[in-house]
């Protein structure tokens, strides 16, 4: 079984938002890249289903610029066996879909993050799926390959759902797959340098959407301290400026 896990290079969590070009486009200067942490925790259980047995390989891939690199560097240290980074702008979710296409119909699961940290967009999972006619199975929280088949659990209203799906199949993954990701060690950043990232070319495709302008969330107001004993101006400052209840 081969397992393809797309990463998505996105902003650390603690990089202060900056807008350039009249608020339409995002300040890359000065930000710390990571792996998306729900591709991240994509990776960790791959990467512990080939420790178990029954995995062949995992290739680990990204549409970005170079700048990606590092990040994918990254994800060969935690454990994946290759990577492939498709030399192109990321524009919408329609076009980082079909630059995916061009290689994920080449492996029996593809794991992919249930959303990217930075637009949030949930969109490219089930738009890769559609691009392959591929299965597809979403809210996937759980996985495990039992006699040879891929067993799934998935997060439903007030419960659980377990499923066997055959392969091949587009699996958009979700917190739970894996409880922490997996930290390189030492070894693992060595082997990586030597480990293979092949860069490919865009293919042609069209953009669905396009980006008009940004705008931050204004920002929030002073913290106010009361008292300890003032219940009563508690109460007041929840409903009246808080609007709590």
């Amino acid at each position: 079984m081969k397992i393809l896990v797309l990463i998505s290079n996105v902003p650390d969590t603690t990089t202060k938002i900056r807008f350039v070009d009249n608020n339409k486009a995002f300040d890359t200067s000065g930000v710390q890249w990571i792996i998306n942490p729900w591709d991240e925790l994509a990776l960790t259980r791959a990467v512990e289903l080939k420790e178990a047995g029954g995995v062949e390989t995992i290739t680990v891939a990204n549409v970005g610029e170079s700048i990606t690199e590092p990040t994918l560097r990254k994800a060969l240290a935690v454990g994946a066996d290759d990577a492939i980074r498709i030399d192109t702008t990321p524009k919408d979710a329609f076009y980082v879909a079909s630059q995916l296409a061009q290689i994920a119909k080449d492996f029996d699961v593809i794991m992919v993050g249930i959303e990217a940290s930075d637009y949030n967009g949930s969109a490219v999972g089930g738009m890769l799926a559609e691009l392959l006619n591929f299965n597809s199975v979403s809210a996937v929280s759980g996985m495990n390959i039992e006699n040879g088949q891929l067993s799934l659990t998935r997060e439903i209203d007030g419960g659980q759902q377990k499923i066997s799906v055959k392969t091949p199949v587009v699996t958009i993954v979700q917190k739970g797959i894996a409880i922490d990701p997996r930290i390189p060690a030492m070894r693992g950043i060595m082997m990586a340098r030597k480990k293979p990232l092949t860069v490919l070319p865009a293919v042609e495709a069209g953009e669905k959407t396009s980006y008009v302008n940004f705008e931050l969330p204004p920002p929030k107001a002073a913290c106010k301290m009361v008292d300890e004993d003032n219940v009563k101006e508690l109460v007041r400052l929840l409903q009246e400026e808080a609007k709590a209840f």
